[in-house]
């Protein structure tokens, strides 16, 4: 296959920006920081649209993209510090759910090395709460933290090893699958050679890909009909992060009745078996005051919240009292929503099933109060599946969420959301009249 030199020259440019974010940046340097997320997602444009046909070129750049971050601590992300911090708890026979830092640092310190500067790292926010991480999410970091020893430096390298084997992973069951739903295997490499993907997955180690692998894995494996192992793997990727959970009821029309209840016993029961290991009463309790926090105390890049939380405002209405309120009502409507996706459609082949995943996840967090760059991954994933492109522009525009890491106080530019948002929902517009004018 004949490679373009413009290609070359574009992956050659990749290569030096990438190598500038690893190891050239620091989080607080807004603009450069901008300027070389623009540019790389450019280089990613062209360069997917030059190769369609240059399969092993693509998926070449794409890993060596992932290696250049394979040597450097993590730099728009502290989350690395609390997960090696919970792995060392793990590895050795500790329970991470029980106690917060703050708690630990008083007595249980000593089984953790570094635990001075993993602590500090890991900040005062992460530090004063318990851990939020699923069973299978602790046991990677148990790894981590097994195989690193007393080296941070080592650990990082182990999780983000765990990281690039889960994208590569992603990669080769994306592509089987678009290829069982008679779509383009071309289209993962929307999803491989993001630049958001290779930053926030491989660059800041979260977990998000590894996630990831084990639903497409799963999602895969239902194209063959396999899907008593489907419910065994999709259970392991609730037991990465709990987004998973939202999206059960829309298998019941695809199975059918009896299927979609044997399916979800499988996944109950290898759910309940991963997390048995940690159960105490005091577990459940202080993982549902984490989960909590979600809903009802932090807040960053929201959209509707934003608009809403305004005219409350206008009215005299407490910030730090209507966050709390806002946040009973978003489980309900996340609830109605799954509700209209599983019941609505009257075809539900796979295809329907991905598409509505992408929608369902999509809404819940324009009215989440919390939405961290990386969130949007999974929706970017899901919309490889469908006709759809809006994630990728949300993709890009996300990273002007980023100012906020530039001050001090971390407050955030509304002005910079609002121009995140208004290029988000004037795409999806743009693709809804767009589809309906073809159908």
């Amino acid at each position: 296959m004949k490679l373009h030199r413009v290609s070359l020259i574009l992956a050659v440019l990749s290569f030096v920006f990438y190598y500038t974010f690893a190891y050239h940046l620091q989080r607080t340097d807004f603009i450069k920081l901008l300027t070389l997320f623009v540019a790389l997602y450019f280089f990613c444009f062209k360069l997917i649209q030059f190769e369609k046909l240059n399969f092993r070129f693509l998926l070449g750049i794409g890993i060596i993209f992932r290696l250049i971050f394979l040597f450097t601590e993590p730099n728009l992300s502290q989350d690395f510090y609390r997960f090696i911090w919970d792995g060392h708890l793990v590895s050795n026979g500790a329970n991470p759910y029980l106690n917060t830092p703050d708690q630990l640092m008083e007595n249980m310190v000593s089984m953790i090395p570094n635990a001075n500067i993993l602590y500090e790292g890991m900040g005062s926010l992460s530090a004063r709460h318990y851990s939020n991480y699923p069973p299978l999410n602790q046991l990677i970091f148990a790894i981590a933290a097994f195989v690193g020893g007393k080296s941070i430096f080592c650990s990082v390298l182990t999780l983000r090893a765990i990281i690039i084997l889960a994208d590569i992973g992603i990669f080769y069951f994306g592509r089987k699958l678009l290829k069982n739903l008679n779509r383009s295997p071309h289209l993962i490499f929307w999803y491989f050679l993001n630049p958001l993907i290779i930053v926030e997955l491989t660059g800041n180690l979260h977990f998000e890909g590894v996630m990831l692998f084990f639903f497409i894995l799963s999602m895969y494996l239902l194209s063959i009909d396999k899907w008593k192992i489907a419910g065994i793997v999709l259970a392991c990727s609730i037991s990465i992060k709990l987004v998973p959970l939202l999206f059960l009821p829309l298998f019941f029309k695809y199975l059918g009745w009896k299927k979609s209840f044997a399916f979800y016993a499988i996944i109950g029961i290898t759910s309940i078996a991963l997390f048995l290991p940690f159960y105490t009463p005091e577990f459940i309790d202080n993982y549902s005051k984490t989960l909590k926090l979600w809903f009802s105390n932090f807040e960053f890049n929201a959209s509707i919240y934003n608009i809403v939380k305004k005219i409350a405002i206008h009215f005299d209405a407490k910030p730090w009292e209507f966050i709390k309120e806002y946040g009973k009502i978003t489980p309900i409507l996340s609830i109605a929503t799954v509700g209209l996706f599983t019941f609505l459609p009257k075809k539900y082949d796979l295809n329907r099933v991905l598409w509505s995943m992408m929608w369902v996840l999509t809404i819940y967090y324009f009215i989440s109060t919390t939405v961290h760059p990386w969130y949007v991954i999974f929706i970017v994933l899901l919309s490889v599946f469908t006709t759809y492109r809006y994630a990728i522009i949300w993709s890009a525009a996300i990273v002007l969420s980023y100012f906020t890491y530039s001050q001090a106080d971390f407050k955030e530019n509304l002005w910079l959301l609002t121009i995140e948002y208004i290029s988000v929902y004037g795409f999806i517009i743009y693709e809804i009249i767009a589809h309906n004018n073809k159908k």
